[in-house]
Formats: structure tokens, sequence, C-alpha cells
């Protein structure tokens, strides 16, 4: 297992990183395309072993370690090294005919050295996505993974040097201290995955080397569930509500269901609907994940403490802290100034707000932060036009939850408070590269009113040439030239 860097050291691991990039290894194709084809050999020979680190820090059953990283991952990193060719070619764009003779190209670069910190609640998934997407763009990485998963965190040192271009590609294990003193070097991009405090920690110590970040926030991701037609519609909609507030990480997961808007004549039937599938799907206590630890239990138990939020309880409410499970639990209208509605909940507690009317949910998240995605279960494509017209979100997703997370062909990332900088598929690679113009003219022709001194008939050239009016501007060429002939 790699060691975990001392204090001191990190500046030398920096500096060897740097070193190894400059050196233009990692901007070659092969090298890039052997680092993926690495990652998906790890991906697919250490499935066991990711299991086992994955139950270890959270009690994720096996299942649900391959839904939400194994699995997605692996088709994630395929689909990058199937179309990394394509990304990583130039690419050929227009020019005016003004310039002519002339081509320009804009040609993709790597960042430099990049550095990712990923976070607790999926752990190999936001670690590994973002790196692949790094090392396909020819960047060298340090990727320092949560302290709060220990054990992925371990797998990921003992592994990524096994599979990857150990000089290129470093594993640096630590707590916030650490975290604190990479930043304090010079970096060409970092990814932070994480909450909003850290990320404003970051930032501050980013703008020292004036540092490109981005940053993949919480928010309070809100569901509106519309009346919908059928019986069978309301079941499917309750399925993907559960399978994205408490099958996933247990609810702490920033994609994941904050609270749910429903018309107050529909409420009760949804919360009975609700009631009845949680007790067929979660038949057994290893089939949701467990808390993290004591310190997010207690914040977590503490949100139901408030008299006015416990005596809103319509289902669960239990906890056991000796093994850090709470049970799925469904609070009806707990008051807005509550903690519970103030602060994003990472966690299976669901707060259900009732409206009078559906569209009255626009108002509603029109008065809130931004978050990263919106979900609304409806059939109504006004509502469905109003939602996209009129609200602000990171993403938007209709009739199902968080699957936009697995899309490699949409970007996903967050806007104003849930983050900014967007990734998955070509959108990982675009975020570790620069595109750099590349422009190639000739030196056969040239036109003077580019240049002094200056007169009217410069001024009315360029005006033809900014209205691309190239009719117009060959006549006054001519009859300039013309002109000169006579004198």
């Amino acid at each position: 297992m790699e060691e975990k860097p001392q204090h001191g050291s990190l500046g030398g691991l920096v500096a060897g990183v740097r070193e190894e990039y400059e050196s233009g290894r990692t901007k070659e194709l092969e090298w890039r395309k052997a680092q993926l084809g690495g990652l998906i050999r790890m991906i697919t020979e250490e499935e066991d072993a990711i299991f086992d680190a994955l139950h270890d820090d959270l009690g994720k059953h096996r299942v649900e370690s391959f839904r939400d990283e194994v699995g997605v991952l692996a088709k994630s990193v395929r689909n990058t090294l199937q179309n990394l060719k394509k990304w990583a070619s130039p690419e050929k764009v227009d020019v005016p005919l003004i310039s002519f003779p002339c081509n320009a190209r804009v040609v993709p670069e790597p960042i430099g050295v990049v550095l990712i910190f990923s976070c607790w609640n999926l752990p190999i998934g936001l670690a590994l996505e973002p790196l692949s997407g790094a090392i396909a763009a020819g960047n060298a990485v340090v990727l320092k993974p949560s302290e709060f998963a220990p054990s992925t965190a371990a797998f990921l040192a003992a592994n990524i040097p096994k599979y990857l271009d150990a000089n290129a590609v470093k594993v640096v294990q630590g707590g916030a201290e650490v975290g604190e003193e990479l930043m304090e070097h010079r970096w060409d991009k970092v990814l932070f995955t994480g909450n909003a405090r850290v990320g404003r920690i970051i930032m501050t110590k980013a703008a020292k080397h004036l540092t490109p970040v981005a940053l993949e926030l919480g928010s309070k991701c809100p569901c509106i569930v519309d009346c919908l037609d059928s019986k069978r519609e309301c079941q499917v909609a309750v399925n993907r509500i559960i399978g994205a507030k408490w099958s996933t990480c247990a609810g702490q997961a920033c994609v994941a269901i904050d609270y749910i808007l429903v018309e107050e004549q529909f409420a009760p039937f949804l919360i009975e609907l609700l009631k009845s599938t949680l007790k067929r799907f979660f038949t057994e206590p290893e089939y949701m994940a467990r808390i993290l630890n004591e310190k997010h239990f207690h914040r977590l138990t503490n949100l139901l403490e408030d008299d006015q939020v416990k005596s809103s309880i319509v289902h669960g409410g239990n906890a056991d802290p000796k093994t850090l499970w709470i049970e799925p639990t469904i609070v009806l209208n707990p008051p807005f100034d509550s903690d519970i509605m103030m602060e994003e909940i990472f966690g299976p507690l669901l707060p259900i707000i009732t409206v009078k009317k559906t569209e009255d949910c626009i108002a509603f998240l029109k008065s809130k932060p931004k978050p990263l995605a919106i979900y609304a279960f409806t059939n109504n494509e006004k509502l469905k036009q109003r939602i996209v017209a009129e609200t602000s979100s990171g993403s938007v997703l209709f009739n199902d939850a968080i699957v936009q997370y697995g899309l490699d062909s949409v970007p996903f990332g967050g806007i104003g408070e849930s983050g900014f900088g967007q990734y998955h598929g070509k959108y990982t690679f675009e975020l570790f590269s620069h595109r750099k113009a590349v422009v190639r003219r000739s030196l056969l022709v040239e036109f003077m009113f580019r240049y002094p001194p200056w007169d009217e008939y410069k001024m009315g050239m360029l005006r033809r040439v900014f209205r691309f009016d190239y009719v117009s501007l060959v006549l006054a060429l001519l009859a300039f030239w013309l002109l000169g002939i006579r004198r």
C-alpha cells in the first residue's frame, strides 16, 4: 500500500508530478489510452475489493455499489476510450472569406497538472470519473480521496499505482490539513466535490495562484409530484422517488431528492403509497446504506428534534446509534424556517410540502437558491415547459430522478450555490482541456486599409468588411484600383 505522504514531502510530490507532465509523455494519445485501459482493468479485476471497501465505509449493498458506482463508472470509461481519438482531434472551423487564404482549427490541449478532491458518499465514482477525463485529456493528476471513506481511500492508494502510471497519477491520503497543504501549491486546475463551506476555502486558496476551480456542491433538490393519470403511473413515480431518496446511499447524495412538492389533495394518497412501497423495498436493513459516522447521524437526528418537525412525522423516525441506521422518515409540512427545510438534508429524511395547485411550485422554487437538479413527475406539457423556462438548476429531469447522473451525453454540474463546472462523458474531457485557437494565414494577400494613416475611405472599407458585404467591397477596391491607374 502506498504510504501517506508526510506534511513536508508534498512539495516534492507535486514537483515530481509536474516534471512528469513537462516531459510530454502524458500528452501522447497512446499513453492516455493505456491509462484508461488500466482503469477499466482495475474496476473489473478489483470489483469485489471495491464492494468490500464501500460496505466498510458506508454499508452499501454490492448491488447498490455496482449500480451507482462500479457499473456506471466502467460504462463511462469505456465510452471515453472509444471516443478519445475523436475528442482529441483538432476541429476545423469556418473563417470569413475576407481572410482568404486562411484556415483555423480548435486544438484541445491538456491543462497541465490537476488536483482532484473526491467526496465520501460516492467515493469510487466521484474519484475515478473525473480522473478518467483528466488523464484522457492528457494531464498529470493528483487525487485526494476523502478521509471520511478510509477503506475506499486505502483501496485507491493501493491499486491506482498498480494499474496506472504511478509517476503521473498520484493518490494522497490524509485529512483536512493535507488538503490545505496541497492547496498551497500551484495547480493548473482543481476539481472539488463536497460542501459549500469547504468549497469557499478551496476557492480562497486557489486565488493565490489564480488557479481555475470547478466546484461540485450540494443543494436541496426538489421533486414536484403532479396528479398522474393512473395508479400504475403513480406506482412507477413512487418507485423512482424511493430509488432517488433512500436507495442511493440512504439519501446521502448531492443529487438525491431533498423534499417533495405536491398538491394537498394528492398528498395523503402519495404518502400511503410511499409507505407501502418502502415496506416492500426494504425488507432487510442491509438493503439501505448506513449513515456515514456519528457526527452525521446526530446531525440528522437533531433535525427531527424540533418539536414542530417531530409532530409532523407521518412515517418512520426511528434510529439506532449503534449501527448508524436511520429509518426512512417522511415529514409532512414542517415549518419553512426549521433546519430540515433550511439545510441540505443529505440523509433518509423526506419532507413533503403541500401546495394548493401544482403550478404554485414554480414561484416556490424561484424563491430558493438554484439547486443541482429539479425533478418533476408530470404529464402536463405546459408545466414541463414552465419548469424549464422559468426555473434555473444544474439539470431538470421529468418522470425520473438521478438517472441524468449516469448519462455520458449530457453535462453534470451545478449553477450558483450548487457549484460550477460540468463533467461526465465528453464534458469531463473538456473540463480538463484548453481549447486552443490555431489560425494559419498566407502572406500572399494584403489589404492596406487595415493600417494608418486613417481616412474616410478606409473607414468605409472596414464597414464593408465587418458587414461581410463582399460585393460592395470588391467594387470599392476595383474603383480604387482604376482611380490609381488613371492617376
